[in-house]
């Protein structure tokens, strides 16, 4: 069965990464994230922005997948599975899934904010220290000594058009839908499961709560991420191949 999983920030809560409106706790508290988040932010203080990513990065590298993201790494060696994730951590990688499309970009693909050369190592993860203050200067580019930033979309920024590319493309030939803990607000990433279900696929939606999408999902499972996946697997492995019966 072709199937595709939209996977949000719910996804990653599960391992214990914050999502993004609540990632900011002791030093971090007094900033808003969207505020930091943008390219106007790194320009004004990149010290600032930097040692608030190496932060963030701190966190998700000690998280660790969940059932769920070792469902879904399981469901791709058995169907033709692909990942589009909102969330820029690494997990569903580390869980074993090897086809899987960042919309908003990967945090530990850090790049010259100049001439966009990828930095390697991964700088976010050296040891470096912070001032009292959490500030951290950039490294600069080895290339042209411009600044190095994260590998991620800030608000105001287009999504990566391959990324984009790549996601409609893998909506339009599922047949199975799976949305994964996305609050179904944040666009274009929110259009997706409208564009799979055009294109004759059945949409389930897995989240403790309503979303926007709930009226318009095939079938919607009120329960956490890790649960849903491991009941979908469950249905698939019990030999069921017809979508919507799959999810009904």
């Amino acid at each position: 069965m072709r199937i595709v999983a939209l996977t949000g920030a719910g996804m990653s809560a599960e391992s214990g990464v914050p999502t993004f409106r609540d990632a900011g706790t002791g030093l971090w508290a007094r900033f808003d994230p969207q505020a930091l988040a943008t390219p106007e932010a790194f320009a004004a203080d990149p010290a600032r922005v930097w040692g608030w990513y190496r932060w963030r990065a701190a966190g998700v590298a000690a998280a660790q997948p969940h059932a769920g993201h070792a469902g879904l790494a399981r469901l791709a060696r058995a169907h033709a599975l692909r990942v589009v994730t909102q969330n820029v951590d690494d997990l569903h990688e580390r869980a074993g899934s090897r086809e899987v499309v960042h919309l908003h970009g990967a945090l530990f693909t850090s790049r010259c904010s100049r001439c966009a050369q990828p930095a390697a190592p991964e700088p976010l993860l050296r040891p470096a220290r912070a001032g009292d203050d959490g500030r951290v200067p950039p490294p600069d580019c080895a290339r042209c000594g411009a600044p190095v930033r994260p590998g991620v979309v800030w608000f105001g920024e287009a999504l990566p058009s391959a990324a984009w590319d790549a996601a409609v493309a893998a909506v339009r030939e599922a047949e199975l839908a799976i949305v994964v803990g996305t609050s179904g607000l944040v666009q274009p990433a929110a259009s997706l499961p409208g564009l799979a279900a055009a294109a004759g696929a059945a949409v389930l939606e897995i989240n403790p709560t309503p979303t926007p999408l709930t009226a318009s999902a095939t079938a919607s499972w009120r329960c956490s991420a890790a649960e849903g996946v491991q009941r979908l697997a469950a249905r698939l492995d019990a030999g069921e191949r017809d979508p919507a019966a799959l999810i009904s």
